[in-house]
């Protein structure tokens, strides 16, 4: 029969229940001892007479004249048959690509920090960051428009949203390498009024400033929406406070809101620069050195298609792990306190 009393830490006894005598010593007693708000409180309870041994390789309580008991694990056998396939695909794939002489390994190693290629995988970061930069800085204009709650602002941004969202990239890239077609020449001065001087289209815009405007563009629209929703995922009692305590709107925006925000913006944005990096192989179109167009150029000279391809491929793969590697950083730097 189990008995229960309370007492403080110190060892006390007070309290003890009238109607329950002192408990007698019972052979083999459980001992459970439960953390209380006044003190601890025990709890006996009586139990058969066991015999505590402790069997060789385990512990726990056995009955007199019992074999011990044997802890047994759960098998998972189709795991194990799951990891050996997988192995075997594994060991097949690396066969193929060691064994056979069609993927020329030696070429790949000839050409891959070849004078050419290295230009082009720097051409390729630089047309990926103007396209970021620049994307992101209007995207995130397009969004603060988006959230305003004038009709004509929010109207524009989601107009454009839509429209470069449902253009291909390659289309606006070819719309903007052939402006001058529509425009010859581009005037500036009074909207509406008189110019003050023009500029020949192709002398503004060449073949790099469009492939650059391209991607900014068409990024902008992406971004827009990935800030938007980093910043509508903020609470909004973080502005309300904010404005409470009388903080201009802009140090809200920058100093309270985008933080906070950045813990939802920073995963997307990051597949999104690391998309972009293979988006850049697009601008072949308009004959720039990027790395795509160069391993074709040296392969339409030597014939060695399948080695040059390789070359490309191993180094979006290096620029893509790189990237994907600072972008958990960012992430866990921006994920500080975070419960």
């Amino acid at each position: 029969m189990p008995v229960e009393f309370s007492g403080t830490d110190g060892g006390d006894t007070h309290g003890v229940s009238a109607k329950a005598p002192p408990p007698a010593p019972v052979t083999g007693a459980r001992v459970r001892t439960h953390r209380g708000y006044g003190g601890n409180r025990v709890l006996l309870t009586a139990t058969p007479a066991r015999t505590a041994t402790l069997p060789a390789g385990g512990t726990g309580d056995t009955e007199a004249g019992e074999p011990p008991l044997k802890v047994v694990t759960t098998r998972h056998p189709w795991r194990w048959v799951a990891a050996a396939g997988i192995a075997v695909l594994l060991a097949m794939v690396a066969s193929a690509l060691i064994t056979n002489p069609a993927w020329e390994w030696e070429v790949v190693g000839e050409y891959l920090f070849a004078p050419s290629v290295l230009r082009a995988v720097v051409f390729t970061l630089e047309l990926t960051a103007l396209g970021i930069v620049f994307g992101f800085l209007l995207g995130t204009v397009l969004a603060l428009m988006r959230l305003s709650r004038n009709p004509l602002l929010n109207s524009v941004a989601w107009g454009y949203i839509a429209l470069f969202r449902s253009v291909p990239l390659i289309l606006q890239l070819l719309f903007w390498y052939n402006l001058a077609l529509l425009y010859p020449r581009i005037s500036f001065g009074v909207p509406f009024g008189p110019a003050f001087f023009d500029i020949g289209t192709m002398d503004l815009i060449g073949p790099v400033t469009a492939a650059a405007l391209g991607l900014a563009l068409h990024q902008a629209a992406y971004a827009a929406e990935i800030v938007r929703a980093g910043l509508l995922s903020v609470d909004h009692g973080q502005r309300e406070a904010a404005a409470a305590l009388g903080i201009p709107r802009t140090r809200q925006l920058f100093r309270i809101v985008l933080p906070q925000a950045m813990r939802s913006i920073v995963p997307t944005a990051g597949n999104e620069i690391i998309g972009l990096v293979k988006g850049t192989s697009v601008v072949y179109i308009m004959a720039l050195p990027e790395l795509f167009y160069q391993v074709q150029v040296i392969y339409n000279r030597n014939g060695r298609v399948i080695a040059l391809l390789l070359v490309a491929t191993i180094w979006y793969l290096v620029m893509t792990s790189v990237m994907s590697v600072a972008q958990h950083y960012i992430e866990r730097y921006y994920g500080r306190g975070r419960a």
